[in-house]
């Protein structure tokens, strides 16, 4: 992925995208159910920036070679 600037945007129907500064075009969104927005107390956009930073680090750690993936069966938790 070309380096650019990343924006995080609540959209006006809740979803929160990650997207690319110079593009509308959404890289990741979050969709946050109204009962996990009501457990997190009206935090789930600072609970999607969380979210999204790690994602972006570890895409990033894997561009550089940093994560090795597994041949194996994946098991997501």
């Amino acid at each position: 992925m070309p380096t650019s600037f990343l924006e995080i945007v609540e959209l006006p129907d809740g979803r929160i995208e990650l997207r690319r500064a110079d593009d509308e075009g959404s890289l990741v969104t979050l969709d946050f159910s109204e009962d996990a927005k009501a457990f997190l107390q009206g935090q789930h956009v600072e609970v999607a920036k969380a979210m999204l930073s790690v994602g972006v680090q570890m895409a990033g750690r894997l561009a550089e070679g940093e994560l090795v993936q597994d041949e194996g069966p994946r098991i997501l938790h």
